[in-house]
């Protein structure tokens, strides 16, 4: 702070380091957090044969090369194979990922890939949409750019009518919340 001219000892910025401390160790808590074990807490068996559909995870990332927030939502469908899990893992494992320094493309590969090694399911299909502060404030200053990255894996990634299928439902749907008005 200093270095920029700031006043350090001036009263708003003096808990200041104490703050950002606070905030990178959240920011970074994915880190302190094993994925598999989590999934592995609530893993139960079924015959569920249909896809599951997981909508809406909102996640907040920080990218790795700029250190600037990047933030948006998961859409995460899996066909099970004997065994299900637990919904809120399924979100928890987002917040694992995306509590990381990251690139969206490595978080949306990592979540699909730890679904599939852990359920072992005929297979999986995660969406990532965000935002990139790094290319809204600095750079080409495109606020409203979105990135959006795929990941599939098992039948899903072999299967193109399967992935095609998959991936109209999660992205041509209506939320449950609209349905009920």
């Amino acid at each position: 702070l200093s270095s920029i001219g700031e006043d350090v000892d001036r009263e708003g910025l003096e808990k200041t380091p104490a703050r950002v401390a606070e905030l990178w160790s959240y920011l970074t808590s994915g880190y302190a957090e094993d994925p598999q074990l989590v999934l592995r807490s609530a893993l139960f068996k079924s015959e569920a044969r249909d896809p599951i559909f997981v909508h809406d995870i909102t996640y907040y990332s920080v990218c790795e090369h700029h250190l600037l927030p990047f933030f948006g939502s998961c859409q995460i469908a899996y066909i099970p194979d004997q065994v299900i899990v637990g919904l809120s893992k399924i979100v928890r494992l987002v917040d694992i990922f995306s509590r990381r320094l990251q690139v969206q493309e490595r978080m949306t590969g990592q979540i699909a890939d730890t679904l599939q090694e852990i359920l072992k399911p005929r297979g999986v299909l995660v969406l990532c949409e965000g935002s990139h502060l790094c290319m809204m404030m600095r750079g080409v200053e495109r606020a409203q750019t979105s990135v959006t990255t795929l990941a599939s894996r098992g039948a899903v990634e072999s299967d193109e009518g399967l992935r095609n299928e998959l991936r109209s439902v999660l992205l041509h749907r209506t939320p449950v919340t609209k349905a009920l008005r």
